[in-house]
């Protein structure tokens, strides 16, 4: 994420045009396939995971889990936990909202080997590209799976989650 000088800071009036914009963008995507290939423009991967970890760390802090168990967990300093709490005490309704609805889609995941679960929730950053992809995969139809297929087609070889997609899609 870049850093902006105050030089360059835009009114007030400005940012909030430009924020309900980018809202409207969002709103506009109408399926998953869209907002992956919105994501993949705007964001870098390192961005990304960077998104993934604090949405990580909110739901972990909405169950109850300590600083330590989460700072241990997920790997991170005890300053990132901190703003992430403080960010859910103050707003935090967006993360609650996307955090119920995780939480009501994972009732519809299938079920994997436990131990092979205990893996992934001890090693969360390494695995969730993956989790996600299959998510997305899973949740597709037969006509979604296949614009999807089109989509790593074009990006062949060009990442590792496009090679990772193409993998899970066949």
């Amino acid at each position: 994420m870049g850093k902006f000088s105050v030089i360059n800071k835009l009114p007030r009036e400005e940012q909030d045009k430009l924020f309900l914009k980018f809202i409207d963008a969002l709103t506009s995507l109408k399926s998953k396939k869209e907002m992956a290939e919105f994501l993949k423009d705007l964001l870098s991967e390192q961005e990304v995971i960077m998104f993934a970890r604090r949405l990580q760390i909110a739901e972990l802090l909405q169950k109850g889990l300590t600083y330590d168990d989460i700072r241990e967990e997920m790997k991170v300093g005890h300053t990132t936990v901190a703003k992430v709490q403080t960010w859910l005490k103050l707003y935090g309704d967006g993360y609650r909202t996307v955090i119920k609805r995780i939480d009501k889609n994972k009732d519809n995941v299938g079920n994997t080997g436990l131990s092979w679960r205990l893996v992934k929730k001890n090693y969360p950053l390494y695995f969730w590209p993956e989790l996600l992809l299959k998510e997305i995969v899973r949740s597709a139809s037969g006509r979604q799976k296949k614009q999807l297929l089109g989509v790593v087609e074009e990006l062949r070889g060009k990442t590792k989650i496009a090679r990772d997609l193409q993998r899970i899609l066949k």
